[in-house]
């Protein structure tokens, strides 16, 4: 009898010993292959490349490492026979300073975008982490329309288009008369803040587009020849509400040499 109840604990006990055995063995592949299933998608993105053109300057693109507020290649009251120099001033060193601020600050959460290009985090917004993206798309967006938005404005500009895209210009609309109005008037019917710009599409054609807030035609795939802002702290101070006004009075600081330079651009453009 006790021989019997012996030969059971003995049993007993080599099961239990097999069991634990198991459980560790189960533990140990759970631990082993953890890491491999739990791995972010952003922290192994590769750098989005494209043939596309610089966008911001002629030779580069925007850096976010970290992003840096341009300086005016003019004096504030340069501009005055469309935009006033307190208009400017506060424009440049408060607007456009704080979509710089904001966009790095949004990046110190995620240093692995650093090495990206706004415009190529613009172009790959889906792949931008999401508890950032409105931010990127706003102040990265911001950021590249007012460096492009600079650029294309002089104290010379102004009159007539000249160059290759003065002929572009009449190819497309008709005649210089004729695209002011349709630039004009489609800033004018942009509703609330945006922008309203001449483009390139994918066809190399010319085109007038309008976007909302600060998004870029190239999240559209479309190149930026020339914008104007018809956000109201782009003219309110001198202007108020008279949006068609500014819109006009624009037209006196166009600088189309740098207009020649980016519609040349946006010839080799591969979206």
């Amino acid at each position: 009898m006790l021989t019997k109840f012996l030969r059971q604990q003995f049993v007993l006990f080599i099961a239990g010993i097999f069991l634990v055995s198991v459980l560790f063995a189960c533990q140990e592949n759970q631990i082993t292959e953890s890491p491999t299933a739990t791995v972010s998608p952003v922290t192994q993105q590769t750098p989005l490349t494209t043939n596309s053109p610089p966008v911001a300057y002629p030779d580069r693109e925007l850096t976010a490492t970290p992003a840096q507020l341009p300086k005016l290649p003019y004096a504030y009251n340069a501009l005055e026979k469309a935009i006033d120099a307190e208009t400017m001033k506060l424009h440049h060193d408060r607007h456009h300073a704080t979509y710089v601020n904001n966009l790095n600050e949004a990046l110190q959460k995620h240093p692995e975008l650093k090495n990206r290009s706004v415009e190529a985090m613009l172009r790959d917004l889906n792949n931008i982490p999401e508890d950032i993206r409105e931010t990127v798309r706003n102040n990265g967006g911001g950021h590249l329309n007012h460096t492009i938005f600079w650029q294309i404005m002089s104290p010379n500009g102004g009159g007539q288009p000249t160059g290759e895209i003065a002929q572009q210009i009449n190819q497309t609309f008709g005649s210089f008369d004729a695209f002011r109005k349709q630039f004009n008037e489609a800033g004018g019917d942009r509703f609330g803040s945006g922008w309203v710009w001449l483009v390139r599409n994918a066809q190399n054609q010319l085109q007038i587009v309008t976007t909302a807030n600060q998004d870029s035609p190239i999240m559209d795939g479309l190149y930026p020849i020339m914008g104007n802002d018809v956000w109201e702290h782009a003219y309110y101070l001198r202007y108020q509400n008279r949006r068609p006004e500014y819109l006009n009075n624009w037209w006196n600081v166009v600088n189309w040499t740098e207009i020649n330079r980016r519609s040349q651009a946006g010839l080799q453009q591969k979206v």
